[in-house]
């Protein structure tokens, strides 16, 4: 016996592995894949013999559904100016479509061919993108405010290039986080306007402490990178700064802070980046986050990391130091409002009363939401945050304890 939502089976795909949850309540009576087997999408895995009582008792009942949407469509068509249009040409238009291969349930399909709504053009936010009703309430409700656009517009096409005509070629398909992610980052470049902060670190003291702490982490079972500070500074500029650990709203006149700070960080795969999250950063230690980041990076290695441990993001942290590199600018992870880059770490001449003397220095490179966080903002932030760095015992207790 199972009851909506409840998991049903464990999908793990190149991306991570995930529960799939039931949709209805009822009785499973027959299950059409095994453990190992390889599914496709809208392949049948399992039925379920509906429990018609348990049905009234759920959020997603059909009826409740339909009459809500329908209330709220005929609120905002009495308030709003629309332009008149053809039900029948609008219907016509969609109600052959079976929706295959989406994910929703027959409500949601049953309610988008009744408003004529051709689901293949929303976004859904459900497990494994699956489309919820208020998706779809969100939809109609912006259609009919205007505020929505069919996908993007003006944008110039670029050419198809036949490149065997100038010589061999050979076609590699990319791998399938890289074709999610793609569309993603595209996105987040066009719609959110990005400005890039720059400027330098002196980690000398940080580094020395790193040093000083890596053989008792290791012991522990876990390396000690200078990630794991950069974080735990983070989360200290962070509660000062709160707009940058925000999201705007869905219409974008709002700004949503979050108290709670959960960093993703970059983690390089062989099939592609993931960004595993670091969820109540700013209530841990600076081994607890060490910890973390070497358990969550090796799951992401290993194809075994879960869903959840890559949601939740209120803030990014892309390190490219261990590849090279002086500086760079990283696109921000949407609904994100900022992402920090960490560049490769480098001995440099600094000026010191009066003297030049070496010192290792650390580029960063803050991308911000200019709707959100301003010039001053930007720059106010990344000096902060450079001045925390330089301090360590402003922001690790663990230096106390070991001087005392």
């Amino acid at each position: 016996m199972v009851k909506v939502d409840d998991p049903i089976i464990t999908i793990e795909t190149d991306k991570a592995a995930m529960d799939v949850p039931s949709p209805y309540p009822g009785k499973v009576i027959s299950i059409y894949a095994n453990k190992g087997d390889k599914v496709n999408q809208g392949d049948d895995l399992c039925l379920i013999d509906v429990d018609l009582s348990l049905v009234d008792d759920q959020d997603g009942e059909p009826e409740a559904i339909i009459t809500e949407v329908s209330e709220e469509i005929e609120k905002l068509e009495n308030t709003l100016p629309t332009e008149k249009t053809s039900k029948e040409h609008k219907t016509s238009n969609f109600i052959s479509k079976s929706f295959s291969g989406l994910h929703a349930s027959p409500s949601v399909r049953k309610l988008a061919r009744e408003l004529g709504v051709d689901l293949t053009e929303i976004k859904g936010t459900g497990l494994k993108d699956r489309i919820q009703p208020e998706d779809l309430k969100s939809y109609v409700k912006g259609i009919i405010a205007g505020k929505k656009t069919l996908g993007i517009m003006g944008l110039p096409e670029l050419p198809i290039i036949d490149y065997a005509h100038f010589g061999p070629i050979e076609t590699v398909q990319l791998s399938r986080i890289k074709k999610i992610s793609g569309p993603r980052l595209q996105a987040s470049w066009i719609n959110i306007p990005h400005v890039t902060q720059h400027d330098e670190v002196d980690i000398n003291e940080l580094e020395q402490i790193r040093i000083d702490l890596k053989d008792e982490a290791k012991a522990q079972g876990f390396s000690l990178t200078i990630l794991a500070f950069i974080i735990k500074g983070v989360c200290k500029v962070l509660l000062d700064f709160p707009d940058f650990n925000s999201s705007l709203d869905a219409d974008g006149e709002n700004l949503i802070h979050k108290k709670y700070i959960n960093i993703g960080f970059a983690a390089n795969t062989e099939k592609g980046l993931m960004v595993p999250v670091i969820k109540k950063a700013e209530q841990k230690d600076l081994f607890t986050i060490a910890k973390e980041l070497s358990e969550l990076s090796k799951l992401a290695r290993d194809g075994k990391i879960q869903l959840s441990d890559m949601q939740g993001g209120t803030f990014t942290v892309s390190s490219l130091g261990g590849f090279g590199g002086t500086g760079f600018t990283p696109i921000i992870n949407a609904p994100e409002v900022a992402i920090l880059g960490v560049a490769r770490s480098q001995v440099k001449p600094i000026f010191i009363k009066g003297q030049f003397l070496p010192r290792l220095t650390l580029p960063i490179s803050l991308s911000y939401d200019h709707r959100v966080i301003d010039g001053v903002g930007g720059i106010q932030f990344t000096t902060q945050l450079k001045n925390t760095l330089e301090d360590p015992p402003s922001f690790l207790d663990i230096i106390s304890d070991e001087n005392d």
